[in-house]
């Protein structure tokens, strides 16, 4: 079965998160996107798993799926696709080891809800892991993975937009220079990386260190309507032992969708108060000074990458099937002039669903010709330069998300 999955997302229990991100929520917009599988998120928060276990009902194949009187309807050929949920959850581990302070996230992914309350009874002896959904623990990631075995031998840890400055594995402020130094006798049961907004699989792959892994993607969503910015194409029986099969051999996953790197707020280095933008070469020239303050600027994946990449871009490798998308909202409010949050691309925006189905839909396989007869001339020609890569990049930087137009 061919499916769209999102794995890595967040429940209202997280810090810096909307209210929304409940189960009936997650379920309409995993519609609105033509997502078929979402993660739960925040696993080892009691309040949360409560509330999956009221809403949500199992399914033979190791899935979710939300009962029928808690879902929200709608209007359109999207209405129907109903999607189904995997047990996941992100783990901040913040230690020492090797005289450095390590910041790193971790997803974790489980066939079942009690298999996160064995995880949650062992981290509760650690630290808390009440205030907050995404819970920070004094916690090496080696000792996690263990952890995960122990609670579930089904149960798979993906290290979190692995390339992210401040908390990543090789995050640049707090991570490791290799995968082994990270999860030391535990790294054979890591079988795939989450590649983060700001990275895409041609730029992990200039580095051979990675080649035997997975890539996969997900959203990271702080609020229902962010899910699917990034997400994991699958091509497998959809269950979570073909999930897994997925994840661990590479056997049944098809690809990846991406942000365009450059959209995501650590691409480049630079300083955000400082307002100055650059790329690894000029950072290099710059002794990686801020020539506005002069003061360390904040070093970006691009350059993380660049360190430690030991082929160039170009060199003939394994190639990742992957798609560079812009979210719907984000294509409409560059036609109409206004925010992505108005009521006016929010209102064209649930046209477009309702005639045409899924966002992934509309952006991946309608036609333009249909496309062109519902929605009118100019967001058609954003969606045929998406579709070609005919893009404008403006990159991110020390936290500040680039941008992208398509017209």
């Amino acid at each position: 079965m061919k499916y769209i999955a999102d794995l890595h997302i967040h429940s209202h229990y997280s810090m810096a998160t909307s209210k929304d991100l409940v189960p009936e929520k997650l379920d309409l917009w995993a519609r609105k996107k033509g997502i078929a599988l979402a993660g739960t998120g925040d696993l080892t928060h009691e309040g949360w798993r409560r509330e999956l276990y009221e809403k949500l009902e199992k399914k033979e194949n190791g899935f979710y799926q939300l009962k029928k009187e808690y879902r929200e309807s709608g209007s359109g050929k999207w209405t129907d696709a109903y999607p189904q949920f995997v047990v996941t959850g992100e783990i901040s581990s913040i230690y020492k080891k090797n005289g450095k302070t390590r910041k790193v996230h971790n997803v974790v992914i489980f066939p079942d809800l009690e298999s996160a309350e064995k995880l949650a009874a062992k981290l509760e002896k650690i630290g808390n892991i009440h205030a907050d959904g995404r819970p920070i623990l004094k916690l090496d990631c080696r000792d996690l993975v263990e952890m995960v075995k122990d609670s579930c031998e089904k149960g798979m840890v993906i290290p979190a937009h692995i390339w992210t400055p401040h908390f990543s594995v090789f995050g640049q402020r707090s991570g490791f220079d290799s995968l082994e130094e990270c999860f030391e006798d535990m790294t054979p049961y890591i079988h795939a990386l989450e590649t983060g907004l700001s990275s895409d699989p041609d730029m992990n792959r200039t580095w051979s260190a990675l080649d035997e892994y997975q890539l996969v993607s997900s959203s990271d969503a702080h609020s229902p309507s962010k899910l699917g910015r990034e997400a994991t194409l699958y091509e497998s029986e959809f269950s979570y032992d073909g999930l897994r099969n997925a994840i661990e051999t590479g056997e049944g996953l098809a690809g990846t969708i991406e942000f365009y790197p450059e959209e995501g707020k650590y691409y480049d280095d630079g300083h955000r108060k400082c307002h100055f933008c650059a790329a690894p070469d000029q950072a290099v020239s710059l002794n990686n000074i801020c020539p506005v303050c002069g003061k360390k600027m904040t070093m970006g994946v691009n350059h993380r990458i660049y360190e430690l990449a030991d082929r160039k871009q170009e060199t003939e490798h394994r190639k990742d099937y992957f798609e560079s998308l812009v979210p719907l909202p984000e294509i409409i409010s560059e036609v109409t002039g206004v925010s992505t949050s108005s009521k006016k691309v929010n209102g064209i925006y649930e046209k477009m669903l309702e005639e045409f189905g899924s966002e992934f839909d509309i952006l991946r396989r309608i036609s333009l010709a249909e496309i062109q007869k519902a929605a009118g001339e100019k967001i058609t020609e954003g969606i045929r330069n998406l579709r070609e890569g005919n893009v404008t990049r403006i990159p991110g930087y020390d936290g500040e998300f680039g941008k992208i137009r398509v017209l």
